[in-house]
């Protein structure tokens, strides 16, 4: 396993075989004095950021554990000496609380635990389907982990939140490290929820390379990372790596995860990125077909999916393998176009009990001034929009990040029954709304007017098939630019709950009253404030609200694009 997943230690628990001692009686000079509770940042939740040490200081201390066996040996020998003293319990007052005590002082210093079968992202998160990146997973598990030793109660609360999340090398060494120590510790597997595997795209090719000179992977001191890399550089040693000899193979990834997380229902694979990639292998033998099965899992999260996934067999692969699977999570490291082409080929095929699709083709979120060439290689094969939009009958829950036009929602519409559309949210990110091929300007921002009127059209296509989709209760189409400079203008449209904000039209209007006659917009937009053109960039005025605004009219945006000639790119 790696430095990140390595299991705490479990240690003895707090002594309990003294009487405990009333509060008021346990003062001592100099005792009261020690307890300073420090100031806690709202960013972490803990009280101090750089801890090197590795020590734990909690913002509240019942006891100190030092001080109160001196208190305890000296009220022991004064229980001694006066037969009339009360008899009281064993228990020390930490031992004594309810466990959901303990467990508001964990979700303290941990954060609130995060649950493993809910799908959908908290309250107030604007995502619709939940990111399994580090929902589990703790930042300073080295630190914590010193929290098990506190108690034998609190050694399996602390060991449950620490082995939730277990992030393994997809090596045969780090495999083989992993299922050694889960077999001499046998009670820690049924902690393990989500299980993550990450395949290195490079090795080191000169092994003979001084491993004492090589940067302490455990500790946060930045000064010792800088010292590691001197001497590094002061060696000349040259390090050369080469495409990985020992990873491990899907199949023997899913045979170690099935024999011993019997309750991981979260599974994440990370393939990597590099130019040339290695795809990663799905079984030990070439002749070989299917992987063993794991009937918990739930949940697939596939990270540089194209070192994993390249063609419609190779999911069918991994998706036999996980009868259960219900939430598929996709995203490539770069755009290409063998992503959409490959997608193209897999999402007419989903199976009948995946219902939860979170695709992310590009998520650059910058504008582009006109569409790259290898996108426009996908269109002369395939027509990526018609063949995504073949997924939803299927589905309950879409996220997708990429390119679109309004022919997804249009062929959704044709293929879904009213009566029995299940399809309940759609969360689109739009990089740019695809356009025909030999159209020269087909670039993306709010001051061009050619992409905003394509963005218009793919709203109204999005509102004119709620009649079809009967189900659909939130619908979110936006576009981001990171690089804008009024933020709070990307455009967006977004239906919740029967109510609308964002890009407003008398088209989009007029289709909504015939297809949701219950919905509206929450107000009328008024007109934008005057923008001056300053050295081809645009400048908003002082008195320019940076909230975004609840609606916002098409043709206000066609001003934007009347700069005297000169277009934002």
């Amino acid at each position: 396993m790696t430095t990140a997943s390595t299991p705490a230690t479990p240690g003895p628990s707090t002594p309990t075989n003294v009487r405990s001692i009333p509060l008021d009686q346990l003062k001592a000079d100099g005792f009261e004095d020690d307890i300073v509770p420090p100031a806690r940042p709202k960013s972490t939740p803990f009280p101090h950021q750089d801890l090197i040490d590795g020590s734990i200081q909690c913002s509240q201390r019942l006891l100190d554990i030092d001080n109160l066996e001196d208190l305890a040996s000296e009220h022991t020998r004064a229980f001694d000496a006066t037969e009339s003293s009360p008899r009281t319990s064993p228990n020390s007052p930490l031992v004594e609380l309810p466990i959901e005590i303990h467990e508001c002082i964990l979700d303290h210093l941990f954060g609130v635990r995060a649950s493993a079968s809910s799908r959908t992202a908290a309250a107030g998160n604007t995502k619709i389907l939940r990111g399994w990146g580090t929902a589990l997973r703790h930042s300073r598990r080295r630190e914590v982990s010193e929290l098990a030793l506190v108690s034998k109660r609190w050694r399996g609360l602390i060991q449950d939140r620490l082995y939730r999340h277990l992030k393994i090398k997809g090596t045969r060494e780090s495999v083989d490290q992993a299922m050694l120590w889960f077999f001499r510790h046998k009670h820690l597997c049924s902690y393990v929820k989500h299980i993550e595997f990450w395949f290195p795209v490079f090795q080191q090719k000169n092994p003979a390379f001084d491993r004492t000179l090589r940067i302490p992977s455990t500790t946060p001191d930045r000064s010792l990372v800088i010292r590691a890399l001197g001497n590094l550089a002061d060696t000349g040693t040259t390090i050369t790596y080469q495409s990985p000899s020992n990873n491990c193979t899907l199949e023997e990834v899913f045979r170690f995860v099935g024999m011993t997380f019997s309750e991981a229902c979260i599974l994440t694979l990370e393939g990597g990125e590099r130019k040339k990639p290695p795809m990663v292998q799905h079984n030990n033998n070439s002749t070989t077909q299917g992987l063993p099965i794991i009937e918990s899992v739930r949940t697939l999260v596939c990270k540089g999916q194209w070192n994993l996934i390249r063609s419609d067999d190779d999911f069918q692969n991994i998706v036999a393998a996980l009868p259960n699977l219900t939430e598929w999570h996709a995203s490539y490291a770069k755009p290409k176009s063998k992503s959409y082409i490959s997608m193209a080929t897999i999402l007419p095929k989903l199976p009948q009990n995946l219902t939860h699709l979170n695709v992310c083709l590009e998520a650059d979120y910058r504008r582009e001034a006109v569409s790259p060439m290898f996108f426009k290689k996908v269109v002369g094969i395939t027509h990526f929009c018609a063949e995504m939009a073949k997924g939803i009958p299927t589905l309950e829950h879409l996220s997708y990040t990429g390119r679109i036009c309004w022919s997804f929602f249009d062929q959704a519409a044709k293929l879904s029954n009213p009566r029995t559309s299940r399809l309940k949210s759609v969360d689109i990110v739009v990089k740019n709304v695809c356009r025909p091929l030999g159209v020269w300007n087909d670039g993306s921002g709010i001051t061009d007017a050619a992409f905003i009127a394509a963005f218009e059209r793919l709203v109204i296509s999005g509102v004119k098939s709620l009649d079809r989709l009967a189900a659909l209760e939130f619908l979110r189409i936006r576009f981001l630019d990171l690089d804008s400079q009024v933020p709070a203008l990307n455009p967006y449209f977004q239906l919740l709950d029967r109510q609308c904000t964002g890009l407003w039209s008398d088209s989009i209007v007029d289709t909504l009253a015939r297809t949701r006659p219950g919905a509206s917009f929450i107000e009328k937009p008024g007109d934008l404030c005057e923008f001056d053109f300053k050295d081809g960039q645009l400048r908003p005025p002082p008195t320019f609200s940076k909230t975004k605004p609840l609606s916002v009219k098409v043709a206000s945006y066609l001003i934007l694009s009347r700069n005297d000639g000169i277009t934002i790119h």
